[in-house]
């Protein structure tokens, strides 16, 4: 039996909890620690986007100074676990998120597991609130997060706080990883243009707010490599991640005296995009401007869009795979990479 349960952020209150001497270490303990008050512990536990880094960082380093531990988890801790693992990802950003959530869901349908859902805005910010304070509550067996970047204290607490996790499509030099290559699907998109003669090409890259390597980059990086190669120029252009706001950013692409000949994108909702904006401009597609996508998903489909595909259902039951032996105790670190490969439509 499956249970799917969607969390936003919030949590049940925190209990009193005990520390690994014995003694019943408190929410108010936490807070004369972090000199805060007990609402303020409260919020970071459960509603931490109401509360500011700052302020976030110092109560959960008291937390961890007074091993602090939730009643809910101090009762887990005598059981064999709590049968449920957790999924963070921009699920509401990216419907390819779904989709690998789809293979996750469909791996646990025999292990009789909750899987706990938690939504983060966007994989261009930086990565969650919610994310730095799980580890503290213990209600999870193991963490799966798809797409977010983990920074290093959060990575820290998650090792420190023994849970086990598993991350996708992001880096993490310390736990195991489901990824595909990157930069080699942007070479493959590259690739494609440049045997179609295309020596003047556009890439549209979504904005993003945090600094990291992200797989936009990596993409970007792949592409260019290729390009270069070809003594072809590539003219970057940004924007947001909707259907509109690629429309307008390729405009000013499109709108360029030395307009490019192709135009590659991130990601296929990008691509509709961008064919939304050569329309507009009575462009032919592909004999005025080719345009290729990356992902394969519905969109491609319906626009008949040459892009990449990756394995997206495949990731998500990789990665339940690879979080399962470390909840059985395996402690060595894996790198899982897929392969993408081109599919050929016609928009090129």
């Amino acid at each position: 039996m499956l249970h799917v349960k969607l969390f936003n952020g919030r949590r049940p209150e925190p209990s009193e909890a005990m520390s690994t001497a014995g003694h019943r270490v408190t929410i108010y303990e936490v807070a004369d620690r972090a000199g805060v008050s007990i609402s303020t512990v409260s919020n970071v536990l459960n509603k931490p986007d109401r509360v500011s880094p700052a302020t976030r960082a110092r109560v959960l380093a008291a937390a961890d100074d007074l091993g602090f531990v939730p009643k809910v988890q101090a009762v887990s801790l005598a059981r064999r676990g709590t049968g449920r693992i957790g999924v963070m990802a921009p699920f509401t950003a990216y419907g390819s998120y779904l989709r690998r959530l789809a293979g996750i869901l469909s791996a646990a349908t025999e292990l009789e597991l909750d899987v706990v859902v938690f939504d983060h805005e966007s994989a261009a910010l930086a990565s969650s609130p919610v994310l730095a304070s799980m580890p503290i509550h213990g209600r999870l067996d193991g963490l799966i997060v798809m797409g977010l970047p983990i920074e290093d204290a959060i990575a820290g607490r998650l090792r420190e706080r023994s849970l086990p996790t598993v991350a996708v499509d992001a880096d993490s030099t310390l736990f195991s990883r489901v990824v595909i290559d990157d930069t080699e699907g942007g070479r493959l998109a590259a690739q494609h243009l440049r045997d179609r003669g295309h020596r003047r090409v556009g890439y549209l890259l979504e904005r993003q707010v945090s600094d990291y390597e992200s797989q936009a980059i990596k993409r970007l990086s792949g592409f260019r490599g290729v390009m270069a190669e070809a003594g072809a120029e590539v003219a970057v252009a940004t924007s947001d991640n909707s259907v509109d706001a690629a429309r307008r950013a390729a405009a000013a692409l499109l709108d360029a005296a030395d307009r490019p000949s192709a135009i590659m994108a991130h990601h296929d909702v990008l691509a509709v995009g961008v064919l939304l904006a050569a329309r507009d401009r009575g462009l032919r597609v592909p004999a005025d401007v080719a345009v290729m996508g990356f992902d394969d998903g519905e969109a491609a489909t319906a626009a008949d869009l040459t892009t990449v595909r990756q394995p997206f259902e495949e990731s998500g039951s990789a990665a339940l795979t690879v979080l399962l032996g470390h909840i059985d105790g395996s402690d060595l670190r894996s790198t899982t990479v897929l392969d993408v490969r081109l599919v050929e439509r016609s928009t090129t």
